[in-house]
């Protein structure tokens, strides 16, 4: 089992709409960087682990 890190604007998809998705599950979509898109493609699978971070910018 592997572990992932996954980051995303809040106003895209906050932790709070992770925690009220069924199973704490839900589909990622708009991954524009293709490295990125490789490992998930590649390398993650069923039964990983994933940590969500939310990124915020602050000026």
């Amino acid at each position: 089992m592997r572990y992932w890190l996954m980051k995303s604007e809040p106003s895209c998809f906050s932790i709070d709409d992770l925690r009220k998705s069924p199973n704490q599950t839900y589909y990622w979509d708009g991954v524009r960087n293709y490295q990125a898109r490789n490992f998930m493609h590649d390398d993650m699978k069923i039964g990983d682990r994933l940590f969500k971070v939310d990124v915020y910018y602050i000026p």
